[in-house]
């Protein structure tokens, strides 16, 4: 199973709006230090990540898309993970534009395409979807997954 970043782990809307307050003459703040490293998590992302991580049942990894004109964002988003889910959980960070690239069962991501989401071999739970709008929907579904 993979985990995306932006928009389903952190809050990447609300940390984009605070960085262009920061620098509002940048065209493109997010190419500006700091904003990946800032960003706040998702509710229950936290919580429902550290379970699904921590189940027996399931081998996961964090799966995101760097910003590649932006080298910052690579060593900043592997702070993030540290700082929000711990140690254990860099070991299994992959920053990668080509997610359909890893091969796995599930790929949760906010993004039908656009970095090999269309191509993942596996399922594709669409994070903010109508069946997916949060973490509760796709704790729940996992849930029922692994326990039928």
């Amino acid at each position: 199973m993979y985990v995306d970043m932006d928009h389903v782990l952190c809050d990447y809307a609300a940390g984009f709006v605070s960085h262009k307050a920061k620098y509002p003459a940048l065209a493109f703040p997010q190419s500006k230090p700091g904003l990946y490293e800032s960003l706040d998590p998702i509710p229950d992302a936290i919580e429902s990540y550290t379970w699904l991580h921590e189940h027996p049942k399931l081998d996961v990894y964090i799966l995101s898309a760097p910003s590649i004109k932006n080298p910052h964002s690579y060593a900043e988003k592997r702070i993030w993970v540290e700082k929000y889910l711990g140690m254990t959980v860099v070991e299994d960070l992959i920053i990668s534009p080509h997610k359909h690239l890893n091969k796995g069962d599930y790929l949760i991501d906010d993004m039908p395409s656009g970095k090999g989401q269309n191509n993942f071999g596996g399922q594709l739970i669409l994070f903010g979807s109508e069946e997916f709008p949060n973490w509760t929907s796709v704790a729940r579904y996992f849930k029922s997954k692994i326990e039928s």
